[in-house]
């Protein structure tokens, strides 16, 4: 199999492990892009490679796991909460049941607590299925090892992300539910969606106005969403509902269709538990046009002449 065909057929699991590491679509693109740069130059000196597969997924892993370790000095300069770039996704029937949970916002930033090895062994595992004799293959370790990782990530996660089951259509309708009410300006609507310890995040990383911590419980969130949502009405800005990162959300667009902000929803047990606001422009760009957002607010505080 050619190089191109090669990488045609490893390039999708490639991004998908290094985005989940990473939680950085362009970070996860940079880590797949050498991963295959140095498979093609292992192949040019002829040198074999038994399993192409495996020797892609070790050289994305590990390059992450390096990755990760730097871009975490990063992250604690951050200004205000680090969230992950969102992914407007448009997954096949078969990917929905893979992407429900292990590609949700909620789901990387809980991922962010655990150690990069904590993280590449519970993914490679829980999320990709792989056995532990490759987990540990991958990571450079023994099977005793990586199932110590697995196991101790594996508590960690679940400790402080008890699972509720909730079918695809039953968090459709409820966020369709949510943005209508939100739009309307509806409180009582909107609390009665929410679970009681409900958290709202947002990213605006120091370039546009965002909150500076998250906020906690049903009342504040229901005021501070229903404060945003309308001043971003009364610039024009719309919301269009669509699946991010495999939970409902929606895209913030300005009066000529600029992106100024993602919304995701983490919804469980038929209530939405956490809302994420990415409205950083560095983290939009690879969805489309980029609004300006300073631009937008600026122009919403222009007094209005009526001489």
């Amino acid at each position: 199999m050619s190089t191109p065909e090669l990488y045609g057929e490893l390039r999708p699991r490639a991004f998908s492990i290094a985005y989940r590491m990473l939680g950085s679509v362009s970070e996860a693109e940079d880590v797949v892009q050498e991963a295959f740069l140095r498979m093609h130059q292992t192949l040019r000196r002829d040198e074999r490679i038994a399993s192409p597969r495996a020797y892609v997924a070790t050289l994305v892993t590990r390059l992450a796991i390096d990755q990760l370790r730097s871009a975490r000095v990063r992250r604690e300069r951050y200004v205000g909460e680090w969230l992950p770039e969102p992914l407007v996704t448009d997954p096949t029937p078969a990917e929905r049941v893979e992407t429900a949970d292990s590609l949700s916002l909620a789901f990387l930033v809980l991922l962010e607590s655990l150690t990069p090895a904590q993280r590449a062994a519970f993914l490679l595992r829980e999320v990709f299925e792989y056995p532990y004799g490759e987990v540990a293959e991958i990571l450079g370790t023994d099977v005793d090892s990586a199932r110590h990782l697995v196991s101790r990530a594996r508590r960690h996660v679940r400790e402080r992300r008890p699972r509720y089951p909730t079918s695809r259509h039953q968090r459709e309708e409820l966020a369709q539910r949510f943005f209508a009410a939100a739009e309307r300006g509806d409180l009582r609507a909107l609390e009665a969606l929410l679970a009681q310890d409900v958290a709202l995040h947002a990213d605006g990383g120091g370039k546009v106005p965002a909150l500076a911590q998250p906020v906690d419980g049903r009342e504040r969130v229901v005021r501070t969403m229903s404060a945003g949502i309308s001043a971003l009405a009364r610039l024009g800005v719309r919301l269009r509902v669509t699946e991010v990162n495999g939970q409902p959300g929606a895209l913030a667009l300005d009066p000529r269709d600029g992106l100024v902000g993602v919304i995701a929803l983490d919804i469980a047990g038929g209530q939405i538990q956490a809302i994420h606001s990415v409205a950083n422009p560095d983290k939009l760009r690879h969805l489309g046009p980029v609004g300006d957002a300073r631009a937008l607010l600026r122009s919403g505080r222009r007094p209005i002449n009526n001489a």
